[in-house]
């Protein structure tokens, strides 16, 4: 993958998050490992970002509990806010075709996402990575 250089983003003591940096043209990004807690708190991803001097955070999908597919909840709505506010990318890595299929709220905030610049729904990191090209 051309412009992409990898290392590893180790978190601080105590902290349960773990992933790696990524340089893709120009853009540093944060992404976390697969494995580990569902993801709760923006407060946290962001504090790991701006240590790792991040300006994107990429979560797998697989770390969001199911509450955060159902908009109703409210939980993907204050984490996508929080990001915003702090002025932070987030991009949500993984299939989640199954949650969009059974939720036209969701289908059109995925689909309003992916317009703009601040919240991206892909496939994968080299979905991500061709993004950032």
């Amino acid at each position: 993958m051309t412009g992409v250089n990898v290392s590893e983003a180790s978190p601080t003591e105590g902290r349960p998050l773990t992933g790696q940096t990524l340089e893709v043209n120009g853009v540093r990004v944060l992404e976390l490992s697969p494995e580990g807690p569902r993801i709760r708190d923006a407060s946290e991803l962001l504090s790991l970002a701006w240590e790792h001097e991040a300006t994107l955070v990429a979560i797998p999908a697989v770390r969001l509990g199911e509450d955060f597919f159902k908009l109703a909840t409210g939980v993907a709505g204050e984490l996508a806010q929080k990001f915003v506010n702090y002025r932070m990318r987030l991009a949500i890595l993984g299939d989640i075709s199954a949650h969009v299929a059974h939720s036209k709220a969701l289908h059109g905030f995925v689909y309003e996402s992916n317009r703009g610049a601040s919240l991206w729904f892909v496939a994968d990191r080299e979905a991500l990575v061709a993004r950032l090209s």
